[in-house]
């Protein structure tokens, strides 16, 4: 006679101080919903583009760099991060936002070697030709001047301005955005940007 398993359960069930406890799946922390998305914003552009990078790397709720301790970026092993565009033709604190700070005061202090930093930014390619996305090139510097590994670059194809302090050795030093005139290319962009990470090992 055959013994089915699925039976018997609802026997084993009734025998005195024996519980079925259905087992379920673990579940665990991996470096790709383990990498924080900080940015900063002046108009809220900034902030639409790293949810869509959030949303796309199953990461948690992006965050302010201006509401993020120090200690907190000491004990990470990769970010992401991201600024807009907002004083164009500066050299320094070109982005209008808790960056232009961030960048002097807090990150002087910090050694960032061996961490890897992955970057975005966004910028207005119509009003601001020349100008298109400076401040992910400041991000880049002052990252990289730390010791941070950069990660992410992008081809400039499909974008139209003239110049680009984001630009590096023929490239994008991450992931550009134009909200004001490319806004629906941003969510996909995004989209194939993380993948572009996973591939390179980011995370």
């Amino acid at each position: 006679m055959k013994f089915s398993c699925v039976a018997a359960l609802p026997l084993l069930s009734m025998v005195d101080g024996f519980a079925f406890v259905p087992q379920k799946a673990t579940t665990s922390s991996t470096a790709l919903d383990a990498t924080p998305v900080y940015y900063s914003t002046s108009t809220g552009n900034t902030e639409t583009v790293a949810g869509y990078i959030v949303e796309a790397s199953g990461g948690d709720e992006a965050e302010d760099i201006g509401d993020v301790d120090d200690d907190t970026i000491a004990g990470l092993d990769s970010m992401i991060i991201g600024a807009p565009t907002w004083h164009t033709g500066a050299e320094e604190e070109r982005s209008g936002t808790s960056w232009d700070e961030w960048l002097y005061s807090n990150l002087e202090n910090m050694d960032l070697s061996g961490k890897k930093v992955a970057i975005f930014g966004v910028g207005d390619q119509a009003s601001y030709a020349d100008n298109f996305c400076d401040a992910a090139g400041e991000l880049y510097d002052c990252f990289t001047a730390k010791g941070a590994k950069v990660y992410g670059m992008t081809s400039t194809d499909g974008y139209d301005h003239s110049e680009s302090k984001a630009i590096v050795d023929g490239k994008f030093v991450g992931l550009m955005c134009d909200e004001d005139n490319q806004y629906d290319d941003s969510e996909p962009r995004a989209k194939a940007w993380v993948e572009q990470l996973k591939e390179e090992g980011f995370f």
